[in-house]
């Protein structure tokens, strides 16, 4: 099945101006119609998504715009884009860690105030 940009932008949740960005970084590539209209696939899709979810957990752009030029190269990039995406599975695993521990404190002030008011109604 094949998409127009409008279909696209409507199915990954992003606008035409946003892919327009996307491809004009290199991010995307879509096919081309023979009258030169962008055409988008479920390849695209689940690029895109990729994409997304690798922004949503705080990879900067330029990284991404990275990975994908050693997508575009082919297999002999496996070992860096391999490289790439641990160094990022790292960074998560140190921010959960982080969020955790913010977690815990506020759970603790929220036993806290569990306790406080269990003693006012004792009074």
């Amino acid at each position: 099945m094949s998409y127009t940009i409008k279909q696209f932008a409507q199915l990954v949740g992003l606008t035409d101006h946003t892919l327009r960005y996307y491809e004009k970084e290199q991010l995307l590539n879509p096919l081309r119609s023979s009258n030169g209209h962008r055409v988008f696939n479920q390849r695209d899709i689940d690029w895109i998504q990729f994409i997304l979810r690798l922004k949503e957990t705080g990879m900067p752009l330029k990284v991404i715009k990275h990975y994908a030029m050693l997508l575009a190269q082919g297999d002999n990039t496996i070992r860096e884009r391999k490289e790439i995406l641990e160094l990022h599975q790292i960074y998560l695993d140190n921010k959960l860690n982080e969020w955790q521990g913010h977690r815990e404190k506020l759970q603790q002030k929220i036993d806290n105030y569990h306790a406080m008011c269990q003693q006012r109604k004792g009074i």
